[in-house]
């Protein structure tokens, strides 16, 4: 058996190799064999054997990180470095953990309490102020849509139960292969292996194939304006975004259109919060709708408002002097021609250092500024704690805003509340013309099989696409061009199982972790 490092350097490569867009998702199902490999080594050779076995994890975990998300550094190298250098150290740790429960449980019940940790830790990945999910194994299938129709189910943590399975599977087959060579024992055991690879896509394509969706036209009129986020956008007036959004929705708009949809922040500059409504640009926007009056407007805005009574200071408030605090939100907006309320969604799941200084009053001391080296803020953006949806008579929207397309439970909350399609509003040029915003692009693909729900999605320098309820891209707009789609879907008012119970596996995942750790931490030592 080779080195355990060099095996551990084999599994990064082979879960690097597996990652959207440009990866063999299926690759994934023999990404972690190495590593188990290695670590069995370890724990059989060495009696003391935490530490190479945590080298051994960092290996695999930081190449994996590496090879997957190197793209953040266009928007920040350090923040590039914190999230893989932290993320690799957070996965090595619960490897780690594995590592220490094997050393005192059988085989059959140490790798059911790995399966059952790993998906724990996806599930706390959602959760925590440091959160960072965009590895989490279920999203290897983003560009393999048809494998996964059955995430309607169980959302993207079946795909991270398959995942781990047959790794398990494969690990245990190439073990009893060394023992017995090519015996009728493992060749039934990888006919069995092959048949849970295949007997999942097969299901899939047969759910794929007799899904139809209920006709229930929306009309949609997509922006991409191309706007440089790190230049052009900082000397652009509203006033001068409203009118290029006018020109750009002119190009499509007609009495027939229901929506129309522009990005992230598209109104940047100076908003104050109680003030926005009477800005040049809105009422410039306004006017144009007012030609449509059939037209919706759904874009994003960020907003700033004021406060000067210190009772109304929240724990997402920024002081900005002695006597001022301010609330600074990221958020969606609705607006039409025929009414003059314009409500309004705040972004809730914040970038790590870009949008939020995670347990600031415990680091900002120690730390100071560093939040500022990794390209982020000192500042705290405020949220609102329960999903809202943006409505008319003719539609309810989910505002789902960039990052937050990331996170599948949180999502159905829009749709619990009655959203009958996804708007998803978002910013990828940080990134530039890299994997990043190609894998955020089919992130959106697996909310729309678990909502089973349309997609209509508004990149400021793309992409810009239409995805209908089976997760297949119906229209783009091409990276770094300024356009308009015009399209229509469906809406869909019906609930999948997943909508209605959740992340139910990681749950379940979350009971079975902690019985087996109270289980291996008070029982005597096996090997």
């Amino acid at each position: 058996m080779k080195h355990p490092y060099l095996l551990a350097l084999y599994s990064g490569i082979l879960l690097g190799l597996a990652w959207p867009t440009y990866g063999i998702s299926l690759l994934a199902f023999i990404g972690f064999v190495p590593l188990l490999f290695a670590e069995l080594k370890l724990r059989n050779n060495h009696p003391k054997s935490g530490v190479k076995v945590f080298l051994a994890a960092y290996i695999t975990f930081f190449s994996w990180n590496l090879i997957a998300t190197w793209w953040i550094y266009y928007s920040t190298f350090f923040g590039m470095l914190f999230a893989v250098l932290v993320n690799s150290l957070l996965m090595s740790l619960v490897f780690l953990i594995y590592h220490k429960v094997a050393l005192r449980l059988p085989a059959k019940i140490h790798l059911v309490f790995l399966v059952a940790i790993w998906l724990a830790f996806e599930k706390f990945h959602l959760n925590w102020a440091f959160s960072w999910p965009w590895l989490n194994l279920g999203n290897v299938f983003a560009t393999s849509t048809s494998y996964i129709q059955w995430y309607e189910y169980t959302g993207s943590f079946g795909g991270g139960l398959w995942v781990w399975l047959l790794n398990i599977g494969f690990f245990k087959l190439i073990q009893k292969f060394n023992k017995e060579g090519k015996s009728k024992e493992v060749l039934l055991r990888l006919g069995t292996l092959l048949g849970f690879i295949v007997l999942p896509i097969v299901i899939s394509l047969f759910i794929k194939s007799n899904y139809t969706e209920k006709e229930n036209r929306l009309h949609a009129v997509i922006l991409q304006p191309n706007v440089d986020p790190y230049d052009e956008k900082l000397r652009l007036t509203n006033n001068q975004i409203g009118q290029m959004l006018v020109e750009l929705a002119a190009e499509k708009t007609d009495d027939s259109t229901d929506v129309i949809l522009a990005p992230e922040t598209v109104f940047y500059r100076d908003m104050r919060y109680d003030a926005f409504t009477t800005s040049p640009g809105f009422l410039r926007l306004k006017r144009f709708l007012g030609e449509y009056p059939n037209a919706n407007f759904i874009g994003g805005i960020s907003l700033v408002e004021v406060i000067h009574n210190q009772a109304k200071v929240g724990p997402e408030t920024n002081r900005y002097n002695a006597n001022t605090w301010y609330n600074e939100y990221n958020s969606a907006f609705l607006m039409s021609g025929a009414f003059d309320s314009i409500p309004l969604y705040h972004k809730s799941k914040l970038v790590v250092g870009v949008e939020t200084f995670p347990y600031k009053s415990i680091l900002e001391p120690i730390f100071g500024d560093i939040m500022l080296d990794v390209g982020g803020t000192v500042s705290i953006r405020s949220t609102q704690k329960e999903r809202s949806i943006l409505q008319t008579a003719k539609f309810k929207a989910a505002p789902i805003v960039c990052y937050e397309s990331v996170y599948g439970e949180f999502d159905t909350g829009y749709v619990s509340k009655g959203a009958n399609f996804l708007a998803i509003i978002t910013n990828d040029a940080w990134w530039r013309n890299t994997q990043g915003h190609k894998q955020h692009l089919n992130y959106a693909r697996l909310r729309a099989i678990e909502t089973r729900r349309s997609v209509v999605r508004s990149a400021n320098t793309g992409v810009s696409a239409i995805i209908n309820q089976t997760g297949e891209i119906e229209q783009t707009l091409p990276y770094d061009e300024q356009g308009v789609i015009k399209g229509t879907i469906n809406l869909n008012d019906s609930i999948t199982f997943y909508v209605k119970y959740g992340d139910y596996i990681a749950r379940v995942a979350i009971f079975i972790t902690g019985i087996l750790l109270l289980f291996a931490f008070t029982k005597k030592r096996t090997v």
